[in-house]
């Protein structure tokens, strides 16, 4: 069982939304810190928040007992939240944190850690083990039945709920310049990473990902067609779109007189809504638009040190999490209802904006 607290800002937080305002249903649960684990903290808030994500892990949980593992910790985990009789207070994921360190030894520490790489290796592993999972029942099947020597259909792994609501398609489009040929090649996604500059967006940014690029000279291409090497040009385009959009921003930069990384704290303008022009002729969907669902963010001057927060939005309501501490998001309502681009108000968060997760709009 997992045990919860009133947190200090508890009823202030009630306040801030109102009890008419307050959604049914819903509980805002700060988490507690464990020795650096705000790194963790913010993603998972960031992912609770994220509704097809939130319902597919209680889902797993409703389901016959299994085997512990990251999955089923996370599912204790949100059911704890999704319970409370409490709207508001904070919960330890002392259980999910033990078994994180247990599974991999990069987190088996207290030191601060990439929230990327985090969330990268949470929606991989957990992709993993709903695959073993689907890949055992069917074994069970064919033995159940005495199909054991029946020939597997095909060896690629099945889809799960994480492919359907995070997985996109890049296709890489190379054209050689001598005989116009166009060869592409399709790649998978569960976020995008994207460089970012100096005064500019997340728009500006994904046109730069996207951006037309010359092999020549020593990077000329190998065409097929010419048998020869030849110059070229090269382009990332977004093939399928995601239903939850999960950007990365590059913001530490490995610097050679260093010899370490270093943070790039460019100030970088998160629209509230975004639409991907980025896209190739055939992709489904080119006018999706996605709305601003959960952003993290860090604050500090390193990869390794500094802290995490994130800021999300339910309900209609900016909210700010900051490991045991939940609070109303006031300068992103300000924002919002003034219309602005610029998602935050505050410097230090928009100048620090690490990951943003945005959600197909339905309407």
């Amino acid at each position: 069982m997992m045990h919860c607290f009133q947190g200090t800002n508890a009823s202030a937080l009630e306040k801030d939304i109102g009890p008419e305002q307050f959604p049914i249903n819903e509980h805002y649960f700060g988490l507690v810190n464990f020795g650096n684990t705000c790194y963790c903290n913010s993603v998972l808030q960031a992912l609770y928040f994220c509704r097809p994500f939130r319902e597919n892990v209680l889902a797993y949980k409703a389901q016959q007992k299994k085997k512990e593992n990251l999955l089923t910790c996370l599912a204790d985990l949100f059911h704890s939240i999704a319970t409370q009789k409490k709207k508001v207070g904070v919960i330890p994921p002392k259980k999910f944190i033990s078994r994180l360190r247990k599974e991999n030894d990069l987190f088996d520490n207290y030191m601060q850690q990439d929230a990327h790489e985090f969330l990268n290796y949470l929606l991989n592993t957990i992709a993993d083990i709903l695959q073993e999972e689907k890949k055992q029942e069917k074994q069970n099947g064919k033995l159940k039945n005495g199909n054991m020597n029946e020939p597997a259909e095909n060896n690629k792994p099945e889809l799960t709920w994480v492919h359907e609501i995070f997985q996109g398609t890049l296709t890489n489009e190379t054209r050689c310049l001598n005989c116009e040929t166009v060869s592409s090649k399709d790649e998978d996604f569960l976020d995008l990473s994207v460089d970012v500059e100096q005064n500019t967006s997340i728009t500006h940014c994904l046109r730069d990902f996207s951006n037309t690029e010359t092999l020549c000279s020593e990077q000329k291409y190998y065409c097929e067609t010419c048998c020869s090497k030849q110059e070229a040009q090269k382009r990332m385009r977004v093939k399928k779109l995601p239903m939850i959009l999960a950007l990365h921003l590059k913001r530490f930069k490995y610097m050679e007189q260093l010899h370490r990384y270093t943070k790039l704290s460019y100030r970088v303008v998160f629209p509230l809504e975004l639409r991907l022009f980025n896209t190739s002729s055939d992709a489904v969907n080119l006018d999706r638009m996605y709305d601003l669902v959960a952003v993290v963010v860090h604050c500090g001057s390193g990869p390794n040190r500094g802290h995490y927060i994130t800021i999300v939005k339910s309900h209609g309501f900016w909210l700010l999490f900051d490991d045991d501490i939940v609070e109303v998001g006031m300068q992103m309502i300000v924002s919002e209802r003034s219309g602005a681009e610029t998602v935050f108000g505050d410097v230090c968060v928009w100048t620090f904006s690490k990951v943003g997760l945005f959600s197909h709009n339905l309407t």
